[in-house]
């Protein structure tokens, strides 16, 4: 299990430095994201993806969960219709959830990829002010020992805190 924190440096040439100073602590690119406002440069660093950036995968679950309910009570409503030519009603009503899970999930993923997260409306100021904001998903063993590093090599970063869980896929 890992959790995310989050930094906050001042310039390019600071987040340029602490994406060195992480993949030098053996941690992998894979787990080092950077976000700046829009234009600003990212060269050198590990930029973050939609999945880090939007609501896709808040809003793929909640999209499943409504479809799946939606489903499942369209398909009671089918097998009390068709109760004459159904011979399995049940089999009618969870393969109708597993159809509405599917589609709420796609189609609410497609709208939750172009929604900002909500988890990150909090440095949007600092980001428009031309800060960088470092995300990184650390193993639980190692969250002090990553903190003090930063802590140590840099003074000009603010810690900003953390998300107790990180899905294992984003």
């Amino acid at each position: 299990m890992r959790k995310r924190i989050y930094w906050v440096l001042p310039d390019h040439e600071s987040a340029l430095r602490t994406m060195h100073e992480l993949l030098l602590a053996r941690l992998g690119e894979r787990q080092i994201h950077f976000m700046a406002r829009e234009g600003t440069s990212m060269q050198g660093l590990h930029a973050a993806n939609v999945l880090q950036t939007s609501d896709l995968v808040s809003a793929a679950q909640n999209g499943g969960m409504a479809g799946s309910a939606m489903g499942a009570a369209l398909g009671v409503v089918a097998a009390f219709e068709l109760a004459g030519f159904v011979s399995a009603p049940a089999v009618l009503v969870v393969a109708m959830a597993a159809i509405g899970a599917v589609m709420g999930a796609w189609l609410a993923s497609m709208i939750g990829s172009s929604v900002p997260s909500r988890r990150l409306q909090r440095f949007e100021a600092a980001m428009d002010a031309g800060a960088y904001l470092l995300m990184v998903d650390v193993p639980r063993t190692r969250v002090t020992e990553i903190e003090l590093l930063l802590e140590r090599t840099h003074p000009e970063a603010h810690f900003e805190g953390m998300e107790p869980n990180v899905p294992a896929f984003p």
